[in-house]
Order: C-alpha cells, then structure tokens, then sequence
C-alpha cells in the first residue's frame, strides 16, 4: 500500500475537514504548462528522482501555483511528499538540478474532497465550494490554493480520490 502524508483531523464540517499537517519533505519540480499538463510535465523529473534513488512512492502528488503571484498562470510546482523517516539531511540529493528538495512548515488546511478527472474545471469547482464554505466559517485563507491527486491515471476516474487545500489562519489559543 502507498504512504500517505500523514495528518490529524482538528475538525470536520459538513464542507471540508480542518486538518494539521506535521513539518514534511517534498521533491518538487517548477513547470511552465496548463494547469492539466502541469503534472504529465513534471512526472518524469519527480519519477526519475525516486525510483534512481529508490525511494518509495507516496501521495499525495501536490500541485500548486508557482507563488501566490502565480495564481491562475501556467507556472506551478509539482509535489512529490516523500516517505515520513526522510529528512532533508537523510534525502539522497537530487541528480537532476530541476528537482528540489524542500522542507515544508507544518500548517493547518481546509480540504475538501472529491472524485473524478484531474481537470481545471473541476479543481476550479471544488476550489470555489471551499473559499465559499471557509468564508461561511469565519475562516481567513493564507497561501495559495493546492490541488491533491492520491490515486494512478489508470484508476478509473470515478474511483480516484482528489482533494483542494487551502492553508487557513489558526487563532492563538487564549489562556
């Protein structure tokens, strides 16, 4: 069975899960692409980087805008999370100079799930239900929207698991 970036549930709504997610390393790639080749282009970098090094694979596969500048334009980062025991020291350094080994900061995400194709217009869909169900919970979005694959292309589409994420802002907890 695949890894899975590991998570703990804060709380679940009707809409969306509050998750927290622990500090963790990714191999990622930067293309320039369309939002639905963005993933096919990266592939490749990503796949080439585990299996020379003999890393197990893990999902998510993270697709996100290259920076909150970015939003809406053909520039993303691919994200493959790698297997919890890595850290950036015990990482085998990249062969390939368009991978990049980065540790990402733990966070709190809203995510909201769902199946299907991996298209634009359902990630858009899905991504709006969420600000819209986020705002409705006071919630104040901070980040750039992330788009989760969890399953193989070959997996039917109705059996593929997907997810948007939205990091949100957590309130200090008063004493």
């Amino acid at each position: 069975m695949t890894e899975q970036q590991p998570y703990d549930v804060v709380q679940r709504n009707s809409s969306f899960e509050l998750r927290r997610y622990p500090e963790h390393l990714v191999a990622e790639v930067t293309v320039t692409a369309g939002f639905e080749d963005a993933g096919n282009k990266a592939f490749r970098y990503l796949f080439g980087y585990i299996s020379g090094e003999k890393i197990a694979m893990t999902a998510p596969v993270v697709q996100q805008p290259g920076s909150e500048a970015d939003e809406g334009a053909d520039n993303y980062r691919i994200q493959f999370v790698l297997p919890a025991g890595l850290t950036l020291e015990t990482a085998p350094p990249p062969a390939d100079p368009a991978v990049r080994l980065r540790v990402v900061p733990p966070s709190t995400a809203a995510a909201i799930r769902f199946s299907g194709r991996w298209s634009e217009s359902s990630f858009r869909m899905h991504l709006s239900e969420l600000r819209q169900a986020l705002d409705a919970a006071g919630l104040v979005v901070s980040g750039v929207p992330r788009f989760a694959r969890f399953d193989p292309p070959y997996l039917p589409a109705f059996l593929r698991r997907n997810e948007v994420l939205l990091d949100v802002q957590v309130k200090p907890a008063t004493t």
